[in-house]
């Protein structure tokens, strides 16, 4: 591939993945970066029960008594808030991968613009 063309294909591919990225921003709310879900056991493994809840480094889930929490109960799997926060962390993480690959795209063009100048 001759070095005129792969300037024009990368800023094409550039705004292209910059459209993806957009396009999942708008399907839904993204969760922060380092989000997961965390499976936990409430009352004892014999007579207790499974939930989900969403950690947080910091507290900055809102709670009834206005304060913030570090962790957002989630409840069991399947409930709504469960596949939402599901949802939220599966956006961030093509968020992520598309990112890196427009960041080394967007690093390519720089240093090939660079050697030509």
């Amino acid at each position: 591939m001759s070095n005129s063309i792969w300037p024009t294909r990368a800023t094409k591919n550039i705004a292209k993945l910059r459209k993806k990225i957009e396009a999942i921003e708008n399907e839904g709310e993204v969760a922060e970066p380092g989000y997961t879900l965390m499976l936990t056991i409430a009352g004892g493994r014999k007579k207790g029960y499974w939930y989900y809840k969403l950690p947080a480094t910091y507290p900055i889930f809102p709670t009834k008594s206005g304060k913030l929490s570090k962790y957002k109960h989630l409840g069991k799997g399947g409930s709504n808030a469960h596949i939402e926060a599901l949802m939220q962390i599966s956006r961030r993480g093509q968020i992520d991968a598309l990112s890196r690959t427009l960041d080394c795209l967007i690093q390519s063009l720089d240093d090939l613009v660079e050697k030509q100048q």
